[in-house]
């Protein structure tokens, strides 16, 4: 009986090991193997399959990595900046696609640049119904108009991830007097939803943003 649970600790001990390493190495496999599909919008001369008689995986992460930081030269100049915002100003004007391009575009400058605020802060929402609660973020403010179909002028738009794959979920409309503070950063509410709350935080609780404990003090009055 003891040997068998040393065995059965063994195996579990590997499976720890190896798991976490193995989707790793998956996760890398798979975006290496996509951005090696850039290759293919080489013209056939060029490309390296040809002059060199094999593939060499990973060629197409430089490809990606080259045009990227060419993009950046070129947007960074007055001529290169001109011709970006003509390119945008014609895309932003064509129908139907106009509407997916400016939508991705907002979503992209938010989560991107350094003056995004993507999520603010995390909170603690009741969600799906009272009594119960999710993790959320604070993505901002609902437009006037929302706000004054809901009646409410202190009403913050707040994103409910589903676990494990936090890229889906819910935008949700809340007064900020129903928000509760999670005394977790936004890395840490979001490694606490992918890891199906089994991964906690360590570290001690964050202090609460200004705003909700205010809420907070009211609440408990």
């Amino acid at each position: 009986m003891q040997h068998q649970s040393s065995l059965r600790k063994y195996l579990f001990t590997g499976l720890l090991i190896w798991i976490p390493l193995a989707i790793t190495i998956w996760v890398l496999y798979t975006v290496v193997g996509l951005m090696d599909q850039t290759l293919l919008l080489l013209p056939q001369a060029l490309q390296p399959t040809l002059w060199l008689g094999f593939n060499i995986p990973g060629l197409g992460v430089l490809l990606t990595v080259a045009v990227l930081l060419g993009t950046g030269v070129l947007a960074a100049n007055f001529v290169g900046a001109w011709l970006f915002r003509l390119g945008d100003g014609i895309l932003s004007r064509i129908p139907l696609l106009k509407v997916v391009y400016t939508s991705v575009k907002q979503v992209s400058d938010t989560l991107l640049t350094s003056s995004g605020k993507a999520f603010s802060e995390s909170v603690l929402v009741p969600y799906p119904h009272a009594g119960v609660w999710a993790l959320g973020f604070v993505t901002g403010q609902p437009p006037a108009a929302l706000r004054q179909q809901l009646g409410e002028e202190d009403v913050v738009s707040v994103y409910v991830p589903t676990s494990p794959s936090p890229a889906s979920g819910y935008v949700i409309m809340v007064p900020k007097n129903l928000l509760r503070p999670s005394g977790l950063s936004v890395d840490e509410a979001l490694k606490y939803i992918v890891s199906l709350g089994v991964v906690a935080p360590a570290e001690a609780p964050l202090d609460q943003p200004h705003h909700l404990q205010k809420n907070t003090h009211e609440n408990a009055h």
